[in-house]
């Protein structure tokens, strides 16, 4: 499929519009982990387990939309066919190669994060497991994220 065709562009705005919500959504469960990590709160399955579910289900959607879009993309995979890995310059390196790199790293160790909390019982332990794993994949979002693109 091509970059000007329609479903290109309606993954394109999927993805792009998604990654509001998700890094919300993240930005909102890890500062509850703090919270609940810090204050030595109880881990209640109404607001803590939600919120950090929510987050982990929305990151492995926009993980799963983006890998549609990095086989769709002029500048994804069809990126590095083209120009092989030497190639490429800095801002399609990003796209083609950290980008979604990075990305996968930071949904395993969100999942790690999410795997390692049902382990425990007690709450504050809970919410340092998802503190330091979602934060980490969070920050590894945040690095990744094609700044340029976004506020055009």
């Amino acid at each position: 499929m091509t970059e000007s065709g329609l479903g290109y562009q309606w993954i394109q705005s999927l993805h792009s519009y998604l990654a509001y919500v998700v890094l919300a959504i993240l930005f909102l469960a890890v500062a509850n982990a703090i919270m609940g990590w810090i204050n030595n709160k109880m881990f209640t399955m109404e607001k803590d387990l939600r919120l950090s579910l929510f987050a982990l289900i929305l990151s492995h959607i926009q993980l799963l939309v983006g890998l549609l879009l990095y086989f769709m993309s002029p500048s994804g995979l069809q990126a590095i066919q083209s120009f092989g890995m030497g190639g490429l310059n800095a801002p399609a390196r990003l796209l083609a190669v950290e980008h979604p790199f990075i990305n996968i790293i930071a949904i395993v160790l969100i999942t790690i994060g999410w795997s390692r909390h049902k382990k425990f019982m007690e709450g504050r332990k809970k919410f340092k497991s998802i503190t330091i794993f979602y934060g980490l994949g969070l920050v590894l979002i945040l690095s990744r994220i094609p700044w340029n693109q976004w506020f055009t």
